[in-house]
């Protein structure tokens, strides 16, 4: 496959594609290429709507052949560009590829197959990402195309497209994502491409995290702001006391996002002065009084309290102060509360409160999921059900919560909500408190069901039956019983 002939989709198709980010804009010439795109098609389209006759064409017989022709030219691409000589072949895929029914069944994906396909076919490319296997050559296109449109398939793209799609994603602006993402590693520190060094600090910190501090303080205020932030997207893998100096210096950083992550990496070390700061503010803030929380919010947001990671402007609808605690509550070290306040997580997540509590809780919540803190969502979870709360726990126990959660509350957006922020595979007691909860509501309720099925077909473990509910007249109970037969045999393929 040479490269002419391989920027076989470019812009093609009717829909505009993003500009790349740190790319150029594509020409409207280039976009179209003369392949079927503007006045040609949309003739041929008012033709079909309005009647052919009326349009001036012979008849429906030329319209149809018309259309045929011009979806042959708009599948094929557009027109390539002249060159002086022969592009860079394809280099030779060094990835395992996936089988022949693997690559059938994410045909089938793409052209629409079945419940829920868009969800099934990121779990596809996940699993096949998770096995290191690529994709054959005529899915390229629609991958990269995956990507650019989804910022969190990106790196399980990566991984599919293997080679020959870094190769193809350097022909067209659109798909100039897959060169950020993480590569071979095969560039120097110094030379290498964004995606390239990640790697390279990703392995440098497995190996020698201190070395990997010094070589990435050697460079960082060179670095573009993406480039930081990235960067920090890899050190919080696996963050350490090491890390402090370089984030703190991270927090006097120009941009917003630097300045966000390196204060959430700060918040989740032990010992790290951030919190000793944060826990001077927040203990002038919080104290118990006849058995109740009594709160005085700060009543401004200085310039060091911003520099800590407190957001002066609140989101509409949230007062400055009350959005001032929370972020400070967030940022306090949790172990602060039980010595200050002399009780348990549990006794004092069940302390009533003044007008304040609301913004209390909402900060220790924060602070609980910062910190990946199980006891805390534990004490939390009975004041404040929260799918991102039970997904701290362990496994089992989060099935078991979310299990008695689905059968004391009604089928809501609430319930949809904290379901849809706790992961998959669903296991345990919840699968069946699930489908009761399909099967009631269906008698009441049916067109509420859409959301419940949705999130079930995704996340039941497919190994699953429907248990005593499989032989149930019920549409929906049918389409999921469909899908997990196809998640199943799908996962089968991959392995």
């Amino acid at each position: 496959m040479s490269a002419p002939a391989a920027v076989r989709r470019g812009e093609a198709g009717p829909r505009e594609r993003p500009r790349p980010e740190g790319g150029r804009d594509v020409p409207a010439e280039e976009r179209r290429g003369g392949v079927g795109h503007g006045d040609e098609w949309d003739e041929l389209v008012a033709a079909a709507l309005v009647g052919a006759d009326r349009r001036g064409a012979a008849g429906a017989r030329e319209v149809l052949e018309r259309a045929a022709v011009l979806a042959v030219r708009r599948r094929a691409g557009r027109l390539a560009r002249r060159v002086r000589a022969p592009g860079e072949a394809a280099p030779a895929e060094r990835g395992r590829p996936a089988g022949a029914a693997a690559a059938r069944r994410l045909r089938a994906l793409l052209d629409g197959a079945p419940l829920g396909g868009r969800r099934i076919l990121e779990e596809w490319v996940r699993a096949a990402a998770s096995r290191e296997l690529v994709v054959p050559g005529w899915a390229l296109p629609e991958m990269l195309d995956l990507g650019a449109a989804d910022r969190s398939l990106r790196r399980h793209v990566a991984v599919v497209a293997g080679r020959r799609g870094r190769w193809l994603a350097g022909l067209n602006p659109a798909w100039a994502w897959l060169l950020d993402e993480e590569g071979e590693g095969t560039g120097s520190w110094e030379t290498g491409g964004r995606g390239d060094r990640r790697a390279l600090l990703r392995r440098l910190r497995a190996s020698d995290p201190a070395r990997a501090r010094e070589t990435l303080a050697s460079t960082w205020d060179r670095e573009t702001a993406e480039d930081r932030a990235a960067f920090l997207a890899v050190l919080a893998e696996s963050p350490g006391p090491g890390d402090e100096a370089l984030l703190e210096h991270a927090l006097d950083d120009r941009r917003r996002e630097v300045r966000q992550a390196a204060a959430d990496l700060l918040t989740r070390l032990p010992g790290a002065d951030l919190g000793r700061r944060m826990a001077e503010r927040a203990l002038r803030c919080l104290r118990v009084e006849d058995g109740r929380l009594v709160a005085e919010p700060p009543r401004e947001c200085d310039q060091a309290m911003e520099r800590d990671g407190v957001r002066r402007r609140p989101p509409p609808g949230v007062g400055e102060r009350g959005w001032w605690l929370e972020q400070t509550i967030a940022r306090t070290p949790l172990d602060v509360w039980a010595g200050r306040l002399g009780a348990t997580p549990e006794e004092i997540a069940g302390l009533p409160a003044d007008v304040w509590g609301g913004f209390v809780r909402a900060g220790w919540v924060r602070a609980a999921i910062l910190r990946r803190d199980a006891a805390w969502a534990r004490a939390l979870l009975g004041r404040e059900p929260s799918g991102d709360l039970l997904a701290l726990l362990p496994h089992g126990e989060a099935m078991e919560r979310a299990a008695r959660l689905v059968g004391g509350r009604p089928l809501d957006g609430e319930l949809i909500m904290l379901l849809g922020a706790l992961p998959g595979p669903w296991t345990g007691p919840l699968p069946a408190a699930v489908l009761d909860k399909i099967v009631t509501t269906s008698r009441h309720q049916p067109w509420n069901l859409s959301e419940l099925c949705g999130l079930a077909a995704e996340r039941f473990d497919p190994a699953t039956g429907l248990g005593e509910h499989a032989g149930r007249p019920i549409d929906d109970l049918r389409a999921l019983a469909e899908t997990l037969r196809f998640r199943h045999e799908m996962l089968k393929e991959l392995a």
